[in-house]
């Protein structure tokens, strides 16, 4: 199973201006820098807990349907089915009808179950399922407490700015950090 972005998010999390407020800073000297590591934190929180915080288009691709016919999305929450390809021997696409499909988008992972699963014909990637994620579409969708947890990691990496180049960023998590993303972590066996 891959999971691939299709559209990057329009816009970020937490803004410039809230941000700058959190740092206490009021010059624009390092917006630029600013900007960068607000990115880095919503990156690094989407890698840790599997979410997508600004709603956005991904591809799931998928060798086979799993035997339990219940196809689980790990990036979440799911806001939409957007369509679904099943590829034939030849290689050639064939989008199936998912009218009547049953999804879970807030479960963890997500839960889908299609009506119909043709055998795709390819033995890799014979199956793409296109779906929107997210919270909403800007910051004042996305749970506060992520938003705080973003802050603190930032406020962190701020600190760290001139040891830790942006590039190899984020240097370390926050006291804290962990407890405040926990309940929105993937759990697994």
């Amino acid at each position: 199973m891959t999971i691939r972005e299709l559209t990057p998010p329009i816009g970020e999390p937490l803004t410039l201006a809230e941000t700058k407020a959190h740092l206490r800073l009021d010059s624009g000297a390092e917006d630029a820098l600013i900007s960068s590591l607000i990115r880095t934190v919503r990156e690094h929180l989407e890698r840790e807990t599997g979410l997508a915080l600004l709603t956005r288009s991904f591809r799931l691709y998928l060798d086979d349907w799993p035997r339990s016919r219940v196809i689980q999305i790990v990036r979440g929450p799911v806001q939409t089915i957007e369509a679904v390809t099943v590829y034939d021997a030849a290689g050639m696409p064939g989008e199936i009808d998912v009218s009547g499909f049953v999804l879970d988008g807030q479960a963890r992972p997500a839960r889908l179950v299609l009506p119909k699963q043709p055998a795709p014909g390819r033995a890799m990637h014979g199956i793409e399922i296109d779906f929107s994620a997210g919270f909403g579409a800007t910051g004042a969708d996305v749970p506060d407490t992520l938003k705080r947890a973003m802050l603190l990691h930032l406020a962190l990496l701020y600190e760290f700015r001139g040891a830790v180049a942006p590039d190899d960023q984020p240097a370390a998590v926050p006291a804290g950090y962990d407890r405040l993303i926990a309940p929105f972590r993937r759990r697994g066996l």
